[in-house]
């Protein structure tokens, strides 16, 4: 192996006490918790990366603070032991975790009856075991540092089980989908946040691509004949019952059969609403970004515009737990070709800059 050459790998070589029992669990617990994955009974492996460095740095200290002692080395295998072999533990560790959400997810859908018949009494627990999935499902992912093949069924158990548990219009009044408008003016209070952000990226994006935005005082606004209002006081668009600005804009443009925007529809929902109904892991990781562009700069626009493409990353990395060949992901497909002569991507920037108050 050349001498310029970063090892590899980290190893955690230690030794604890026989006693107390309990050491020796915390400790398997701890190593567990960082992803790391025995080579030996006493010898863990992570990916030399400087947050694993860190972890396994911290393990260490509380070894040697309750008497044990170890060290931390950098390696690479030169015999014995193959990087792909290595690779491959991980793998199988990863692959069992997976498993674990993956069986849960189908156990749930099957017990569950047709989503037509659900009631408030059988879906609140049920989308209880859903939020405490997806946190496991968050978690894992994060030590997925080889990207375990078993990942994609595991998502794709949760995507079920989101779509048994999602009302049908069976559930709800029926909703007719408004024709979406062409180059409108589109209005909303000014020092825009979550709701405000993301219905504008949603606007922008899926449902009117020529629109401009104006930025106006809460109260003592009177809007022009052609101008449509959104999440404000007697706006065409805004909160209904418990559903914020985006998930009405979702209903009344036919936008709520993609199970990406869904997510973030969801998402949206527990910053904003700040209930708790759908307990996205996603949410406070998305509201402390929005809160670092809000600020960053109290300019309408920019926030508009940073904020758009914060979502339009979220909404590709929500696109990747839809089951290939799915009639979810045909549907997402035939969508996207739909739209691609109306998306901001064909002019050049997904997002247009402007003036503060009008674009």
């Amino acid at each position: 192996m050349p001498e310029s050459t970063t090892p590899r790998w980290l190893l955690l070589i230690h030794q604890i006490p026989p006693k107390p029992d309990y050491f020796r669990v915390k400790v398997r617990r701890r190593l567990q918790r960082i992803g790391a994955v025995p080579i030996k009974s006493s010898v863990y492996v992570l990916p030399n990366r400087d947050a694993t460095y860190e972890d396994f740095q911290w393990l260490l200290r509380e070894i040697i603070e309750d008497g044990g002692e170890g060290s931390i080395c950098q390696a690479a295998f030169v015999d014995g032991l193959s990087d792909d072999e290595i690779i491959a533990l991980f793998h199988t560790d990863r692959s069992a975790a997976y498993a674990e959400i993956r069986d849960a997810a189908k156990a749930l859908v099957s017990a569950a009856p047709l989503r037509r018949r659900l009631t408030d009494d059988v879906r609140r627990p049920l989308e209880g075991e859903l939020a405490r999935l997806r946190r496991r499902l968050s978690e894992i992912i994060a030590l997925d540092f080889f990207e375990t093949p078993a990942r994609r069924g595991a998502e794709e158990a949760i995507v079920r089980l989101e779509h048994r548990l999602r009302p049908t219009p069976t559930d709800t009044a029926p909703v007719t989908a408004t024709p979406a408008p062409r180059g409108r003016t589109w209005v909303t209070r000014e020092g825009i946040f979550v709701d405000r952000i993301a219905s504008a990226w949603l606007i922008r994006e899926f449902i009117d691509r020529d629109a401009r935005f104006q930025f106006v005082p809460a109260k003592g606004y009177r809007p022009a004949p052609d101008e449509l209002r959104f999440d404000m006081f007697e706006a065409e668009f805004t909160h209904v019952g418990d559903r914020c600005t985006f998930e009405v804009l979702l209903d009344r443009f036919g936008l709520g059969q993609d199970p990406a925007l869904v997510g973030i529809a969801e998402i949206v929902h527990d910053i904003d609403v700040k209930d708790g109904k759908f307990d996205r892991p996603e949410a406070p990781g998305v509201e402390r970004l929005l809160a670092g562009i809000a600020r960053r700069t109290s300019d309408d626009e920019l926030r508009r515009e940073r904020g758009g493409a914060l979502f339009a990353d979220l909404y590709a990395s929500l696109e990747r737990a839809m089951p290939a060949g799915s009639e979810d992901a045909s549907r997402r497909d035939d969508q996207r070709e739909h739209q691609e002569d109306r998306s901001p991507l064909s002019d050049g920037p997904l997002y247009r800059s402007g003036s503060r108050r009008h674009v």
